[in-house]
């Protein structure tokens, strides 16, 4: 039975829903599929195999073994563990062998970190820690373009980060990147405080000049955007937080590439015209010239012969950037892109139907990119029709699911109600379902990144990054 299966009342937690869940479980025989090692999902042999080995090491104490098992190398999604069809068996978690293996290696690169230095050297940690973080990789979170559906990102983040599962590594397009920036702008103690209180939801929910069922206007999204976000740079962010914000913004000139703005290849540019270069939907609101924080400390413009607008456009979810930047090797994504929500498929659904569907889409955005030069060409010189012709290519023939996705129940939406100013009653109801979308995947992203974020927090105490 599919882990998809409605369970017997609605929950209003997330551990009201984990409590039915797990009786779900029980009662349709998942929970001794979850006891079992053997299934044809992954080589559970070798996991098997590698978990005796590796609680043998630590009971014995032995740190040469131990050394020398993680320098042979941890991979993510080793023996196809990662795998999501482990995940649809059961309504919570999967083989209790992939849990319990994860836990073991987590037990051990803290007990690493804890060696004293005359066993091993701060920098031989560091290392170590460096080329697990290499093969093993690390996971980000990415938050799509949303229009008003936005609030619906602010309930994946607010369950993910209380679950204490919310990568470092964080990006968002559009309403995502604001979302994004609220977050990477904050620390922990401050992320918690607001989530316990309604003053997000109040403020998505009360745009200042905005009136309900209104189309809300560029100042209305500055408004917002200033009430929301500190007014600091990139690096002045992750300074204050760890965590690494992503923010997605396409070129208006046809000639011009696209930029995901971060701390590394954007460190002084100011968060605030970030996020709202990456809103400036094109053909709805004016692009924005970014701007920066020289060495004075005066705010100026950056790149000031260029413009930006909507980040969505070009790089919806930029795992490829993430990917190359920061060894980011597994993604999870919030998608509510309204453009294109009605036609995503999970990547790994077992419908015959949706896999033929995949296959025909993938086959499609391929023709396209093969086209795409040629038809620029026609076009290049005759303006607006290149940016027109530039925009639909991008929208087409990007990729907007990830290794794990969370979606929104509904898949159609009025187009017209896409940039309204939404009621506090419709905002908190968005926010609710972006919660109730992610319950159901918490614990794979759990199990899934267990490793990558306790190498993540390692490396952040012993040299203040995750690179």
């Amino acid at each position: 039975m599919s882990s998809m299966t409605k369970l017997t009342s609605a929950p209003s937690t997330y551990e009201d829903w984990k409590v039915q869940a797990l009786e779900k479980d029980r009662k349709t025989g998942a929970e001794r599929w979850k006891e079992q090692d053997s299934t044809r999902d992954f080589d559970f042999r070798i996991i098997r195999r590698r978990y005796d080995e590796l609680v043998e090491i630590r009971t014995a104490g032995d740190v040469d073994r131990l050394i020398y098992f993680f320098n042979e190398g941890i991979h993510g999604n080793m023996g196809g563990m990662g795998s999501p069809a482990l995940y649809k068996r059961a309504a919570f978690g999967t083989k209790n062998l992939i849990r319990d293996f994860t836990n073991e290696l987590v037990a051990a690169l803290n007990q690493i970190e804890a060696l004293p230095s005359s066993t091993l050297k701060k920098q031989d940690k560091l290392d170590l820690f460096r080329r697990a973080g290499l093969c093993f990789g690390h996971s980000a979170l990415m938050l799509s373009g949303a229009g008003s559906l936005g609030p619906f990102h602010i309930g994946v983040v607010r369950t993910m980060f209380q679950e204490g599962i919310l990568p470092r590594v964080i990006s968002g397009a559009s309403a995502g990147s604001m979302v994004a920036a609220v977050v990477c702008t904050r620390t922990d103690e401050e992320l918690a405080e607001l989530f316990a209180s309604d003053q997000l939801n109040n403020l998505f929910g009360e745009m200042e000049g905005a009136e309900t069922g209104k189309r809300i206007s560029q100042e209305n999204v500055r408004a917002l955007i200033e009430a929301l976000i500190p007014d600091m740079t990139f690096i002045e962010a992750f300074e204050k937080t760890g965590r690494y914000i992503n923010v997605s913004v396409a070129a208006k000139e046809v000639m011009q590439r696209s930029r995901m703005l971060n701390s590394t290849t954007s460190p002084t540019a100011l968060i605030r015209e970030a996020v709202l270069a990456s809103c400036a939907i094109p053909g709805i609101f004016p692009p924005v010239t970014l701007a920066a924080r020289n060495g004075n400390g005066e705010k100026c413009a950056y790149v000031p012969s260029r413009q930006w607008v909507d980040g969505s456009v070009t790089h919806d979810l930029p795992a490829h950037r993430l990917a190359r930047q920061y060894g980011v090797n597994h993604f999870i994504s919030s998608q509510a892109n309204p453009m294109v929500l009605w036609a995503l498929q999970e990547p790994d659904s077992d419908s015959l139907f949706q896999q033929f569907s995949s296959i025909y889409q993938s086959a499609s955005r391929e023709w396209l990119r093969a086209i795409y030069p040629s038809a620029m060409q026609v076009v290049k010189n005759i303006y607006p029709l290149n940016l027109m012709t530039r925009t639909w290519f991008n929208l087409i023939t990007q990729e907007y699911t990830a290794d794990i996705n969370i979606l929104p129940q509904q898949k159609f939406y009025n187009p017209g109600m896409l940039l309204e100013q939404l009621s506090e009653e419709d905002t908190q109801k968005l926010v609710n379902e972006g919660e109730k979308a992610t319950w159901p995947k918490v614990e794979q992203i759990r199990i899934c990144t267990a490793v990558s974020r306790c190498l993540d927090d390692i490396l952040m105490r012993l040299d203040g990054t995750i690179r």
